[in-house]
C-alpha cells in the first residue's frame, strides 16, 4: 500500500516540512547513518521504515510501498544495485530510488541500475538529503509555493557508531574470509567517512585497496584491527 495515498489533507507537506506524509525506506546496515537519515526525515516531516539488508527489504515491500528508497551500495547479502535494479522495474515503482556510499565510485553502477539519484555520504546536510528527494518527486506531492532550504548538519547518535564498530570486530573475528574482510572494510569505510573518523577511514581503504589489487594485506588488516580496538576502548560521549 502507497502510504501517500492514504494520508489527510493536514499531512500534506508544507515549505517547512517538504517531507511531510511520504515514508522512506531506508536500506543500510549501519545504524550510525541510519540514525543520520533518521533525523533527516524527523525535521523534513518523513516517516522512517529500515531494513538492514536486501531480504529485509523484501519482506518489507511485501506488505506496503514506500513513497522514497534509499539504498546502500555495500550491503551484508549482497550489493545494493541488485535491489535498485528490481525496483526500478516494479510496477507500480517507487516515486524516488535513491542510492548512497562512502564511495562516489558507485554512483554510475547505481544510476545504471536504475537510480534516480545518489546521496554520497556523510548523510548529515538537510538541505542537500530534500533537494535529491524533492528534485525527483512528482510535482502534485511537493509543498505548495517556495520552500526555504535549511542548511542545518544533523549528528547521528555516538552510541550507534559504537554499535556499528563492534559489528565490524565482531565480523572480522567470526569470519576471516575473503568475503567478510571486503564487507567489513567497505562497511568501516562508510560509517567512518560519515563520523568524520579520519584514521579509521584510511585504514580501512587500505585494506580495501589492498584487497582489490589482489596484494597480501596482513599488516593492513593487523592496521585495522588495532584501530578498531583503540575505538572501542574510547569512552562513548552522549
Amino acid at each position: 500500500m502507497d502510504d501517500f495515498l492514504s494520508q489527510t489533507p493536514h499531512r500534506l507537506p508544507t515549505p517547512q516540512r517538504p517531507l511531510l506524509g511520504l515514508t522512506v525506506l531506508v536500506v543500510e546496515d549501519s545504524r550510525f547513518a541510519c540514525d543520520a537519515l533518521r533525523l533527516l526525515c524527523l525535521r523534513s516531516g518523513a516517516r522512517i521504515r529500515r531494513a538492514d539488508c536486501i531480504a529485509s527489504a523484501r519482506r518489507h515491500l511485501q506488505v506496503y510501498r514506500p513513497c522514497v528508497a534509499i539504498i546502500d551500495m555495500g550491503l551484508p547479502d549482497g550489493n545494493g544495485a541488485s535491489l535498485i535494479s528490481e525496483l526500478a522495474v516494479a510496477i507500480p515503482r517507487i516515486d524516488v530510488i535513491l542510492a548512497t556510499s562512502g564511495d562516489t565510485a558507485f554512483e554510475e553502477t547505481a544510476r545504471q541500475a536504475g537510480a534516480d539519484g545518489f546521496l554520497a555520504k556523510p548523510l548529515d546536510n538537510l538541505a542537500t538529503f530534500q533537494t535529491a528527494i524533492l528534485d525527483k518527486l512528482p510535482r502534485n506531492r511537493r509543498p505548495v509555493g517556495p520552500r526555504a532550504l535549511f542548511d542545518e548538519t544533523v549528528r547521528p547518535d555516538p552510541v550507534a557508531y559504537h554499535d556499528d564498530l563492534c559489528h565490524a570486530m565482531d565480523t572480522l573475528s567470526g569470519d576471516g574470509r575473503g568475503e567478510a574482510i571486503d564487507y567489513v572494510a567497505g562497511f568501516l569505510s562508510g560509517i567512518a567517512l560519515s563520523a568524520r573518523d579520519q584514521p579509521l577511514h584510511k585504514a580501512a581503504e587500505t585494506v580495501a585497496r589492498g584487497r582489490a589489487n589482489g596484494r597480501m594485506l596482513n599488516a593492513d588488516l593487523l592496521r585495522l584491527t588495532q584501530v578498531l580496538k583503540k575505538r572501542l576502548a574510547e569512552p562513548v560521549l552522549v
